[in-house]
């Protein structure tokens, strides 16, 4: 008796074949837009280290103010240059693991404390008092954020977590030329004791080296 085209199976469901598919390669994208919200905001923190001299002898008292140009000047450097590192840094990251989202979250507890030793040191050179102490917790704070930058790219070259196109020469370079501003750091902590503008100065030159673009990684 042949059957009637209600009483016939129904076909198998294209669904009920397919393998599931398992989770998602794990991608950098949020680890880059919360980023970029607190770089955003350490940037903008500087500015209120100005203050507006409150002396009746303007230019006199606006030239005064020089240790806070000069350390905001350094310090927004850095932190814009350290953005703009960090963005190429993950053109180069394809994969986040949880590791490498806490070695981020430590450059950006290290980025977001640059205010402060922006304006500690400020103040200690417009005073004169202690400013080799306070020239030392700026640069120990720069070293500080340059090992956390420098710790993302060994974590991802042990994991593995660089894009395709990254080979192992490319790798080593990056690591050359980011261990570099480890030591000129290091070397400001030093001097800070001797002189604190030549340590701010040092600091500064470092800004200006990872300002440029540095060798394109080509095959």
């Amino acid at each position: 008796m042949a059957q009637t085209p209600s009483e016939q199976p129904a076909a198998a469901s294209p669904t009920a074949t397919t393998a599931t598919p398992g989770p998602p390669e794990p991608s950098t994208a949020r680890l880059e837009a919360f980023s970029d919200g607190v770089f955003a905001v350490a940037a903008t923190l500087l500015v209120l280290n100005l203050k507006a001299p409150a002396g009746h002898h303007l230019a006199h008292d606006l030239a005064g103010l020089w240790p806070s140009y000069a350390t905001y000047v350094v310090s927004f450097l850095t932190i814009g240059i350290i953005w703009m590192n960090h963005h190429a840094q993950y053109e180069r990251i394809a994969r986040a693991d949880r590791t490498l989202l806490v070695l981020n979250l430590f450059l950006l507890m290290f980025v977001t404390l640059i205010p402060f030793p922006t304006g500690l040191l400020a103040t200690r050179l417009a005073s004169g008092a202690n400013e080799q102490v306070a020239a030392a917790v700026y640069a120990a704070t720069m070293l500080a954020m340059s090992i956390s930058f420098f710790s993302t790219y060994i974590w991802s070259a042990h994991r593995r977590l660089f894009g395709d196109w990254i080979r192992e020469r490319h790798v080593g370079y990056l690591l050359r030329r980011n261990v570099s501003g480890l030591f000129a750091y290091a070397a400001a902590i030093g001097i800070a004791f001797a002189s604190a503008p030549a340590s701010l100065a040092i600091c500064g030159i470092v800004a200006v080296y990872y300002l440029l673009p540095g060798r394109p990684l080509t095959d």
